[in-house]
């Protein structure tokens, strides 16, 4: 099953990428018409112009939710100056939008600030600082002997000269950068594994690289693994959620540059500071002139270089799976919710087993999924060391039930009553009548309607990223953050579930004329 997967994967990924570079064409015009823009910055903020710190207010900013930035940025929003704030899950995403004039700045950290600018033409950062900052990891409330152990490693560490030689060989000079790769010691691991929390996009404390999450951040983690004889496991999600991942021990310790503030403070530990960093203002540079990038040279970069395509493979993998057994979830757990329904309106019973089910049918149905994932993934299996894989089926297999017994319901319903009568009438029971007349006259009326949420739980699976899941969407946005180009990454991963869905609506077709068929 997995190899049958595997090529299927293939054969959508290469419809996606032709999708993908057919339409390339539009987006360089709509590139070139946006990057370096003055015009629509100044339809956002006045003149757009940003050359320090004092031309913030009334400006529009972006930010990267949950950063130190967002947090000092804040204020600006409160002062009456007309600020407009606009946070972004990923600082890519920022920065594009920088890039085709919807914000006047982007406020976000020195160092993946330098990267954001060496990758993107036609942007520059200011040499006013916005604000300097502290970074450290973030440890859980109650285990203070993590972090007593965490900050004797780091002092070792620091002794030994291990800290700066990590720090040299990602921001050092062009003499020593790559110069001082960190090689990870044998040594017995005995004492379990540490479990990592960050957000692979933000380098270069932490991003991807060949296929692994490298960086900063994650060699400082692997030289505290050798110190403390541990394995290393690493976590990636979005930013926002590091922390909660963190205080409900889903992950042992956030690495992702983060700064000391108080109000975090409040919720986790921190500890000993390893690094310095600043907050720096990125502007577009309109002295620059951005080169166009050929569609050939876009293709190889989103794609081809370092096997980047293997992201969006892992992803739909992942999708088609998780799609897979929750539908096979809401199958199950949908037809027996509308079976217990039905029989209570028609009969009266099963009166306690019809109130948990429409209480259950009120909650799903008036809750947002992704805040079911959050709830299933970091309430419910908080203490329970479980696959997210596995927590994602859950989630959206019992949220896919609720909508599945209620459109069998409804095919139930519409069968005339007078089939009920007479399989009653014939000697069946009530299960065999149910099994043997109704349902089959249900299902052959349903059947759209069914073939509409299994496609809608196939795309709600996209935001399994939350919960630091590799889906589809979250291999595009890994791509996204290493090349910076949008588009292409963008329009492949639609493209593959434009196919699948046109594909299922194909099955359907088929299956409902045979249906139709068998009726003549």
């Amino acid at each position: 099953m997995k190899n049958t997967a595997i090529k299927l994967s293939g054969i959508l990924l290469a419809g996606a990428v032709f999708f993908s570079t057919l339409l390339g064409y539009g987006t360089q015009v709509a590139a070139a018409t946006a990057i370096g823009s003055d015009t629509e910055a100044g339809q956002a903020s006045g003149d757009g112009s940003v050359a320090s710190v004092a031309d913030l207010p009334g400006k529009h900013i972006g930010v990267q939710l949950g950063t130190t930035g967002d947090i000092m940025v804040s204020d600006y929003e409160t002062d009456g100056s007309g600020t407009v704030v606009e946070r972004y899950n990923k600082g890519a995403d920022a920065v594009q939008a920088l890039k085709q004039g919807k914000l006047d700045c982007v406020i976000i950290d020195e160092l993946p600030a330098l990267a954001f600018v060496e990758q993107n033409e036609g942007l520059k950062i200011l040499e006013e600082n916005f604000v300097e900052e502290d970074y450290a990891f973030v440890i859980a409330k109650g285990n203070e002997a993590l972090v007593d152990q965490v900050n004797e490693t780091l002092r070792e560490l620091k002794d030994e000269g291990v800290l700066d030689n990590i720090a040299k060989n990602y921001t050092g000079t062009d003499e020593e950068i790559g110069k001082y790769p960190y090689e990870i010691l044998d040594v017995e691991r005995t004492n379990g594994t540490l479990t990592v929390g960050t957000n692979a996009e933000f380098p270069p404390y932490e991003y991807y690289e060949e296929g692994k999450i490298t960086g900063i951040d994650m060699d400082i983690m692997q030289a505290v693994c050798d110190k403390l004889g541990m394995e290393l496991k690493i976590e990636d999600m979005a930013f926002d959620s590091v922390i909660p991942a963190v205080s409900t021990g889903k992950v042992d310790i956030g690495a992702s540059g983060f700064t000391v503030t108080e109000e975090r403070k409040k919720n986790v530990n921190f500890t000993d500071t390893y690094a310095k960093s600043k907050q720096v203002i990125i502007v577009r540079d309109t002295s620059v002139t951005a080169e166009k990038t050929g569609i050939g040279e876009k293709f190889y970069d989103n794609f081809i270089k370092d096997s980047r395509y293997t992201y969006l493979l892992k992803g739909l993998l992942n999708t088609l799976i998780i799609t897979v057994f929750a539908v096979m979830i809401g199958i199950v757990f949908g037809f027996l919710i509308a079976i217990v329904r039905t029989n209570h309106d028609r009969n009266g019973g099963l009166t306690i087993l019809n109130a948990l089910c429409k209480a259950y049918l009120a909650v799903v149905r008036g809750t947002p999924v992704m805040i079911q994932l959050l709830i299933i993934y970091y309430v419910i299996f908080q203490s329970i060391n479980t696959g997210k894989l596995f927590v994602a089926v859950i989630a959206f297999g019992l949220n896919s039930a609720a909508y599945v017994a209620e459109i069998v319901r409804s095919g139930i319903m519409a069968v005339d009553i007078g089939q009920f009568e007479a399989g009653r009438s014939l000697g069946l029971n009530y299960k065999q009548t149910m099994l043997s007349i109704i349902l089959p006259q249900a299902v052959k009326n349903i059947l759209p309607a069914l073939c509409n949420e299994f496609i809608s739980l196939l795309k709600e699976t996209s935001i399994s990223g939350y919960i630091g899941l590799m889906d589809l969407t979250k291999g595009g946005d890994i791509i996204r953050s290493v090349t910076y180009e949008a588009f292409m990454p963008l329009i492949a991963v639609a493209a593959i579930y434009f196919l699948i869905v046109m594909g299922l609506s194909k099955a359907v077709g088929l299956l409902e004329r045979r249906l139709r068929s068998n009726e003549r």
